[in-house]
C-alpha cells in the first residue's frame, strides 16, 4: 500500500489572502497540519528547508515539536540543503528528534539547490576547499554526517577524562535513523549515486535534465535505474522511493479562485545552465484528479507520495484539502488512511 503525506514548502508574507504572516504563523501551524493530517489517517509530514528567504529554515526544533505532538506520520524534511550544514551539530539534533518522535524521522537531504543567496553557504562558516565544488562539499558533509549517525568514532578521546584513548561517537545515538536518510536526486545520474550510498530515493516535481518524454515517464526511467543500481550494489534491506506532486481538487468557488486556471503540462525552462523539467500540477474534479494520478507511472513505481501543500492559506483549508484527496483521491493510488 502507497504511504501519502504533505509537503509544506512553509511560505510566509504578509500579503493578502496569506494565514502565514510571521516566521512564528508558519511554525506554529505547520504542527497544526501534522496533526490534522494524523487524524485523517495520512502517514507523513514533511517539510522544505530554505535559507534567506521567508520560508521555513532550521527544521529540527520544529521537527522535534511535530513529533511530540504527534504519535504516528513519520516526520520528515523534503529536502536539507547540505551545503549549509555543520555535519556533526546536525547528527546531534537529528537524533535529538528522532528520539523524541519515537523512531519517526525521515530526513530528506541533498547537495542543494538555487537558494536567494549567492554562496550562502559560506556565510554559514563552510566554503569547499580549492579544488572542490559547492556540490563536492554537500556530498563530504552527508558522507561524515551519515557516519557520525551510524555511530562511528569521529573524535579522539581525552585519557584525562576517560581513562583510555579511544574514538567518541556522537552522542545521543537514534538506533535506525541511518536507514532513514533520504536523497533528493534532481537527475537520473544522482539518483544512481544514491542508490550506490544506500540512501532511499527522495524525488520531486522537477528534474535538472530533459529528454523530451513527459515528466512522469522521466521519473520512472530515474527511480528503475536507482532500483538497478540499489540491486548491483548488494544492499541488504529494501529501499524506499518517494515522488512529490501538486493535486488541488476543485470542489468549489473558492478553490477555482484560486487554482483552476492554473496548467496541466509540464513545464520545460533553464536552471543552473541546462534544460529542466518541471512535472505537471493536477488541478480539477476529484474523479478526474483520480483517474490521472492512478496513470501517473513514477506514482505507480514509488512507494510513497508527497503532497505539496499551499500553506500560506492555513491549517482549515489544507485540512478540508488533504480529507478531500483522502476520500476522493488517493484510493485510486492504493491507499487507505491509516488507524
Amino acid at each position: 500500500m502507497t504511504n501519502v503525506g504533505f509537503l509544506s514548502f512553509g511560505h510566509y508574507q504578509a500579503v493578502p489572502g496569506s494565514q502565514t504572516r510571521t516566521a512564528g504563523d508558519v511554525l506554529l501551524q505547520s504542527i497544526d497540519l501534522a496533526v490534522a493530517a494524523e487524524e485523517l489517517g495520512l502517514d507523513g509530514a514533511y517539510f522544505r528547508v530554505h535559507h534567506f528567504a521567508r520560508q521555513l529554515a532550521s527544521p529540527f526544533p520544529l521537527l522535534a515539536a511535530v513529533g511530540a505532538r504527534t504519535s504516528r506520520i513519520e516526520i520528515g524534511t523534503g529536502v536539507i540543503d547540505m551545503r549549509y550544514e555543520n555535519p556533526m551539530y546536525m547528527a546531534e539534533d537529528a537524533a535529538a528528534a528522532d528520539l523524541i518522535s519515537g523512531g519517526r524521522l525521515e530526513l530528506g537531504i541533498s547537495r542543494g539547490s538555487p537558494e536567494t543567496a549567492v554562496r550562502g553557504y559560506e556565510s554559514f562558516g563552510h566554503v569547499p576547499p580549492e579544488g572542490m565544488s559547492d556540490a563536492d562539499m554537500a556530498r563530504a558533509h552527508t558522507e561524515l554526517f551519515r557516519a557520525a549517525i551510524a555511530g562511528a568514532g569521529v573524535v579522539d578521546s581525552d585519557p584525562r577524562m576517560t581513562g583510555q584513548s579511544v574514538r567518541l561517537p556522537v552522542m545521543p545515538q537514534a538506533p535506525g535513523l541511518s536507514d532513514r536518510i533520504w536523497w533528493g536526486a534532481g537527475s537520473r545520474a544522482t539518483g544512481e549515486w544514491a542508490a550506490q550510498q544506500g540512501m532511499n530515493l527522495m524525488s520531486s516535481t522537477l528534474l535538472t535534465e530533459d529528454t523530451g518524454v513527459p515528466f512522469d515517464e522521466l521519473q520512472l526511467e530515474q527511480i528503475q535505474l536507482y532500483k538497478a543500481a540499489w540491486a548491483a550494489a548488494g544492499w541488504d534491506r529494501t529501499p524506499r522511493v518517494s515522488v512529490s506532486r501538486s493535486v488541488i481538487p476543485i470542489l468549489d468557488a473558492q478553490d477555482r479562485a484560486w487554482f483552476g486556471a492554473r496548467s496541466g503540462e509540464d513545464q520545460v525552462g533553464h536552471l543552473d545552465g541546462g534544460l529542466a523539467r518541471f512535472g505537471k500540477s493536477y488541478v480539477g474534479a476529484p474523479d478526474v484528479l483520480a483517474a490521472e494520478l492512478a496513470a501517473d507511472v513514477a506514482v505507480q513505481e514509488a512507494d510513497t507520495v508527497l503532497l505539496t501543500v499551499p500553506n500560506q492559506l492555513g491549517v482549515e483549508y489544507n485540512t478540508r484539502l488533504l480529507s478531500a484527496l483522502a476520500e476522493h483521491v488517493l484510493p485510486a493510488i492504493d491507499w487507505k488512511p491509516r488507524a
